[in-house]
């Protein structure tokens, strides 16, 4: 099971996802995410702190979205270490992670 919440505001957009990210949740993340991506004035936060688990799929679209912007919001030790691979960042304990 997968819920995703957007925030909008004229600042700024955002993403949280709570459960699982694998499987057919992950097409609907990617569809949340193309939607607020699309009329964002700023990069979206994507919170994942509440993600128990990530598939290889749902590995490969937080990529693309970090790739194309995203900030990746994690914590723990599962979903941080997946932002961390998808970065390349330094260990960190919670993460906020932005491409450049």
């Amino acid at each position: 099971m997968l819920k995703i919440s957007s925030q909008r505001t004229p600042d700024s957009a955002s993403l949280t996802v709570e459960g699982r990210l694998t499987g057919p949740w992950v097409l609907e993340l990617e569809r949340a995410w193309t939607s607020v991506n699309a009329t964002a004035s700023a990069p979206v936060e994507v919170n994942l702190t509440a993600v128990s688990f990530i598939g290889d799929d749902g590995k490969a679209l937080l990529n693309r979205m970090w790739q194309q912007g995203a900030v990746l919001i994690a914590n723990g030790c599962c979903t941080g270490h997946i932002v961390k691979e998808i970065t390349g960042s330094c260990p960190d304990d919670d993460l906020r992670i932005k491409h450049n």
